[in-house]
């Protein structure tokens, strides 16, 4: 464990019980969420590769715009 996260816990540590339970939950949720998003990026980097290589080839034939940052 990191000393932040270990600084973290202790700090919450001081916080009341049903705080306490909301941090947690948020946490977890956050752990939870993180862990969903790295499952669905696995199982879509096939996908991602292949329109990867379309969106290149098709920079390539000069079939695209430059991105003009300035806006509208």
């Amino acid at each position: 464990m990191t000393t932040m996260l270990q600084q973290a816990f202790q700090a919450a540590s001081r916080l009341p019980d049903a705080e306490q339970d909301v941090l947690a939950a948020r946490l977890l949720a956050e752990i939870s969420a993180e862990d969903e998003f790295d499952r669905k990026i696995a199982q879509t980097s096939d996908k991602l590769a292949i329109l990867s290589a379309e969106a290149l080839a098709e920079h390539r034939a000069g079939l695209t715009l430059p991105f003009d940052d300035a806006g509208p």
